[in-house]
Order: C-alpha cells, then structure tokens, then sequence
C-alpha cells in the first residue's frame, strides 16, 4: 500500500473521528461540549500530547532519512533496516508517538466522545494496521534480518530507558 495511500486513510480517519465526534457530542453530550471549562480543562493535556507527538514524528523520521536510505531513495522511503538509537529497543517508535494523535487532537477539539470512544478505536486499528500492513511490508523489503529484528525488538516499548531515548534530543 503506498505511503499517500496511508497518509489520506489516516487523515480521514483523524477528521472523520473529529466530525463524527462532534456530532454525536451535539447530539448526546451538548451540555459537556458546549462547557468552555471543559474545553480549558482538556485543551492543555492536548496541547501537550500534540507537541510530544511532534517531537517523536520529526526525531524518528529524521533517524529514518539519515540512516535508513542509501543512495537514490524516493522521499519518506527507506532502503535500509535502521535498529539502531531507539531503533535498537522499539521497532516502531514513530508509530507509537503518531498513536497519540488522535487523542491529542480530541483534547484539542475538546470533545468527550472523541476522547473516550472514537480516539481509543482509531488507537487500536492503527495497531492493527501496523501489525499487519507495516510488518509484512518490512518482512518483504528486509527478509531475514527484519524476523531477526522482530524476535529481539518488541513493537513498542514502555520501559523508562527507551522512552528516554524517544523523548531526549
């Protein structure tokens, strides 16, 4: 599957979330959505999560274009397995700091069936997307080493140490 081709499933899934979550909030918890202390409350949890996200995506993708591409190499492609930094304790450490967008954005739009039902759901199908998608294309491009990798690197990691790794600069 092409990378625009995930890139527009990602973005509908974000802004479907969002409308969705808005119309259902109209409809069911107008007197929640419509309460600007609310909106105060879950706006700076947001804010936060949105920044830790962005701080992720750009550390982990700039790791990916230095180490991870060797010679002429379309842009956001990879020709190299990179298990290297946090890399060496995650598998997918982009991809864990880009979970997070969904609920950040439902903070931001302060919409509480975004935050408890829809954001929570679009968590797990990118989950389930990475697993069987980003997996199985990674197995195809690296072989052997990438199973290899698989067997010592978990998919995502919350020990303290690697998280270090993935928030330090």
């Amino acid at each position: 599957m092409g990378i625009y081709i995930r890139f527009a499933m990602w973005a509908f899934m974000m802004l479907g979330g969002l409308a969705a979550g808005i119309l259902i909030d109209l409809k069911n918890f107008r007197f929640l959505f419509l309460n600007i202390y609310f909106h105060i409350f879950t706006l700076v949890p947001g804010l936060v999560l949105l920044r830790m996200v962005m701080l992720v995506s750009r550390k982990t993708g700039r790791m990916l274009a230095r180490y991870g591409r060797e010679g002429e190499v379309k842009r956001m492609e990879t020709n190299r397995l990179v298990t290297s930094g946090v890399y060496s304790c995650m598998r997918h450490p982009m991809h864990f700091g880009l979970l997070f967008f969904p609920l950040s954005l439902a903070l931001i739009a302060g919409s509480p069936s975004f935050i408890v039902i829809i954001a929570p759901v679009e968590m797990i199908l990118m989950v389930v997307m990475i697993k069987l998608l980003e997996e199985r294309e990674a197995i195809e491009k690296f072989g052997e080493d990438y199973i290899r990798y698989m067997k010592e690197v978990p998919m995502f990691n919350l020990r303290p140490e690697c998280l270090k790794r993935l928030f330090e600069g």
